[in-house]
């Protein structure tokens, strides 16, 4: 027979205050935004075949004694590395970044839809979106957005857009389309030998 006195009551109903209903729907809906984003990412990744091991080069460590890639910037990837991350920025920056950040094109805000093929907007804008995947993840906590907007987004899109950045010949009004990749230059005329 059980004892009267060891029973557990019955737990009271628990209530959110009416103020606090706002606040805990707006954080269930970031919360399930996140896991949509992690799901797209998941699927993406699922699909993707794994990229084959590139050869070393001459006078490179053993990839066996590597204890991961040694750097995520897009200019140190080569092959299908290369392919499968310039894919999944193309989706951020087509997605989320134009739609958000574009701004209209301008002679003094210069854009170009064929950006991919600019390797310093292809750096600029991979380095950007890393800083994003960072300062947006629930662990950076709640200024890591404004620290993402301050010491990211604003610096990136000085240079990236600027008259004389790297899309200075291509489109400077949405009428006129544009594409140009401007030379660099060579390793001979800048005194170095190749």
């Amino acid at each position: 027979m059980s004892d009267p006195s060891k029973t557990t009551p019955t737990p009271e109903p628990f209530r959110v205050p009416d103020g606090d209903l706002d606040d805990l729907a707006s954080t269930l809906a970031k919360t399930m935004a996140e896991v949509r984003q992690h799901g797209v990412v998941l699927d993406r990744l699922g699909a993707e075949p794994t990229p084959a091991p590139a050869a070393p080069r001459a006078g490179a460590a053993d990839p066996e004694q590597l204890d991961g890639p040694a750097s995520v910037f897009i200019l140190a990837l080569g092959g299908e590395a290369y392919t499968v991350e310039l894919a999944a920025l193309s989706d951020w920056v087509n997605y989320l970044f134009l739609p958000v950040y574009g701004r209209e094109i301008s002679t003094s805000r210069p854009w170009c839809a064929q950006w991919h093929e600019h390797p310093e907007a292809v750096a600029r804008l991979h380095a950007l979106w890393l800083a994003w995947q960072q300062l947006t993840d629930a662990e950076a906590g709640l200024s890591g957005p404004s620290v993402w907007h301050r010491d990211h987004l604003d610096q990136t899109l000085v240079h990236l857009r600027a008259p004389d950045g790297p899309f200075a010949a291509c489109t400077t009004s949405p009428t006129r389309p544009n594409h140009r990749v401007l030379t660099t230059p060579a390793p001979e005329q800048l005194g170095l030998a190749v």
